[in-house]
């Protein structure tokens, strides 16, 4: 199976490498190689490579700058996901593509199930929902991964930014009222390959198990960092204000892996601990 990968080297487009790479004939894909916003690039990259399946792993991911950059947003999140899917229709591959848990308005007090209906709040949340909606439309051979709060080792991510934070002696305020499932990017790139392999379609939610507050989330990085007598002040959102609003409740439930009999992914707690205890400097 020929596999091309797109946006092959950032944070999850690199473990999808090094995932698929030793099993399948694999090819990624990057700026400024292929830059989705253009169209016909999309299609004639593709239709020179023709793989069977295509992974979309690039994305605008800077949630708050999403707010002042609504086109761009749009352009990547958007149109981006939906020249890829046209793209893979030309040459009948399945187009796998990540979205997000923010495309739920957080308002529901359980975990949310891949039929409940999106409500964004933030244009973040809506960019990645009109992505969604153009892969549907464009590409009935597709596999839409939601996916929440991503972790790996390479690339930004919360943990990294808090660890560093406390390294630098910084007072860590971190809000305690949002919840949601935090992912591990090499765990994710392995469970793709798992779906891929077992034939699935449609719409799927893809998170290591369990769930916690960014609290929850800061506190724990910190304890598995070695860090001794730094302390993390839990604050509401009302009191930690950002230009993008975020869900309250954005935990997603893998209720079609579980249908399927497919495995879930480990606890968030196990595959954070070994991200921090191998990819960080301990904190002395």
């Amino acid at each position: 199976m020929k596999i091309l990968i797109v946006g092959s080297r950032g944070m999850l487009g690199t473990d999808l490498m090094s995932v698929f790479g030793p099993h399948y004939d694999t090819a990624g894909i990057d700026l400024p190689e292929l830059d989705i916003r253009q169209s016909e690039q999309c299609r004639a990259r593709v239709n020179e490579l023709r793989p069977e399946v295509i992974i979309n792993a690039s994305a605008y991911t800077r949630v708050d700058e999403c707010e002042t950059q609504q086109e761009e947003a749009f352009l990547v999140n958007g149109h981006g996901a939906g020249n890829l899917a046209k793209a893979a229709s030309s040459v009948g591959a399945l187009l796998v593509h990540y979205s997000t848990d923010y495309v739920f308005d957080g308002r529901k007090k359980d975990a949310y199930i891949e039929e409940d209906t999106p409500n964004p709040q933030s244009v973040y949340g809506k960019s990645k929902l009109l992505g969604e909606t153009l892969i549907r439309e464009h590409c009935p051979n597709h596999l839409i991964l939601r996916t929440s709060w991503l972790f790996g080792s390479n690339g930004p991510n919360f943990i990294r930014t808090i660890v560093d934070a406390a390294r630098k002696g910084k007072p860590l305020r971190v809000v305690n009222d949002q919840k949601g499932s935090p992912t591990c990017s090499g765990d994710l790139a392995g469970h793709t390959r798992m779906v891929v392999a077992s034939g699935c379609r449609g719409t799927y939610h893809i998170t290591n198990s369990g769930s916690c507050t960014w609290y929850e989330l800061a506190s724990n990085a910190l304890v598995w960092a070695g860090a001794r007598g730094i302390s993390v002040a839990p604050v509401s959102t009302e009191e930690y204000p950002l230009p993008a609003p975020r869900p309250a409740n954005s935990v997603l439930a893998n209720a079609r892996l579980q249908a399927d009999g497919l495995p879930p992914m480990r606890a968030w707690q196990a595959a954070a601990q070994e991200y921090v205890e191998r990819y960080l400097k301990p904190i002395s």
